[in-house]
């Protein structure tokens, strides 16, 4: 790895300065937690002198009783660089992932509140943190995308931009320019707990892998940015692929063409789900939860009843497409909108002079005949007949005036209360 200097963050962050027509002002934070890396990038980047505004942004996450001591280490610090400081105290919930994975996800969320679209947010995660992850990620099982490790940028869904440019300098080489400049910097206690998986590696097998094959972290490096080159182009086969799955927003959640996704290979429909969870913002299933989706959702007949669930999601087939959706459905809600009925789209709209309107829960048993149709049928075969998913049915809304049902969700309009065209009517819309 070459070593760290001034001169070599420059060239590396030349791309991301704005342009000389750039009338803009370019806001660059960076996440400070006092610690040795975060010291030294916000260090080396008030020191280039930028065009640039720089933000530090600390994140208290009030685990170590040194945390407000910390804090006020950080502010110190800043106002020596003359760099603007804000703090941010966090209340960290282990959701049964680890106080470390819930201390991230403390973190991101503060940031994500605080970088705009248009800003970048600069972390100072190095060499070593990234051989760091490949290994966790190789002893807990991955793919390429797993084994790309530390991203060197990513979009946030603020719409600003992750930027980790210290992944090709070591930590030793931090400490060098540290030492250098002369810089102190918190030292977390919690670093020496061998408890937890990455400071075992950190603390008692990096060490080992270093004396034993000093260029490996390079190594790694170079597989971490192979596998994410490999991951792109799977990014872009399942991108081409959810184009002819015919991709659908529903009333509730998403679908694709079921049938067409059936016809792919395993290891491709795997990497095409894969890609629609994600752009859903969906955490991905566990290795369990594929070996379902095979033996029962791609194996099972045509008609069964199957619903694979994980976390707050869930996958299920119905005519040829299939959903997903979450895992407690959102409130659905039926609103009765004033408005004029048109030409062509009278069936839509419910006469406005209609007495007593009610809402009510399906009780079972209730039959109804549709504008349009000669006779009446159950509400049980029409709503097969109209293809409402099965999941939706037991909370279909009906509208009633007095005892009379007069419409079904927003499906139908029935026999004789139907608006005419140009009178007073109400528009029935059923979302959430």
């Amino acid at each position: 790895m070459p070593d760290f200097s001034l001169e070599q963050l420059r060239s590396y962050l030349s791309r991301y300065l704005p342009q000389a027509d750039d009338s803009a002002c370019s806001v660059w934070w960076i996440g400070f937690s006092g610690g040795l890396d975060s010291t030294v990038l916000l260090h080396a980047l008030a020191h280039l002198n930028l065009p640039v505004t720089l933000r530090a942004l600390h994140i208290n996450h009030q685990i170590s009783p040194n945390a407000d001591v910390w804090q006020q280490q950080c502010e110190q610090f800043c106002k020596q660089l003359n760099v603007t400081f804000l703090a941010e105290k966090v209340q960290v919930k282990n959701s049964g992932k680890g106080i470390e994975d819930a201390a991230r996800e403390a973190r991101y969320n503060v940031f994500e509140r605080f970088v705009d679209e248009g800003n970048y947010l600069f972390t100072a995660h190095h060499g070593n943190d990234q051989a760091e992850t490949l290994l966790l990620r190789l002893l807990r099982g991955t793919g390429p995308r797993g084994l790309a490790a530390i991203a060197g940028e990513r979009k946030l869904t603020s719409g600003g931009v992750l930027i980790r440019p210290l992944l090709h300098f070591s930590r030793t080489e931090l400490e060098a320019y540290a030492h250098t400049q002369q810089l102190n910097w918190v030292d977390d206690e919690s670093n020496q707990d061998d408890h937890y998986d990455r400071n075992f590696l950190r603390n008692q097998i990096m060490p080992l892998l270093q004396s034993r094959w000093p260029v490996f972290m390079r190594k790694w490096q170079q597989t971490a940015e192979l596998c994410a080159q490999q991951e792109n182009l799977l990014e872009e086969f399942a991108q081409q692929d959810l184009e002819h799955a015919k991709l659908r927003t529903e009333r509730v959640g998403q679908s694709i063409d079921f049938l067409w996704l059936k016809s792919l290979s395993m290891a491709r429909r795997q990497n095409l789900l894969r890609y629609w969870l994600r752009t859903a913002n969906c955490e991905s299933p566990e290795t369990a939860h594929w070996q379902q989706l095979e033996t029962q959702l791609f194996n099972a007949r045509e008609d069964s009843n199957i619903d694979i669930s994980w976390g707050k999601y869930s996958l299920r087939p119905y005519q040829g497409r299939l959903f997903l959706l979450p895992a407690e459905f959102p409130l659905l809600e039926l609103q009765l909108v004033e408005t004029i009925a048109v030409e062509n789209a009278a069936s839509k709209y419910l006469r406005a002079d209609l007495p007593d309107l009610q809402i009510r829960n399906r009780a079972g048993g209730e039959r109804c005949k549709p504008a349009g149709r000669n006779h009446s049928q159950t509400l049980k075969k029409l709503l097969q007949e109209y293809q409402l998913e099965p999941w939706l049915r037991d909370a279909l809304p009906l509208v009633y005036s007095e005892e009379h049902l007069v419409a079904v969700g927003d499906l139908w309009i029935c026999d004789g209360y139907v608006a005419a065209e140009g009178d007073p009517a109400l528009q029935l819309i059923w979302h959430r």
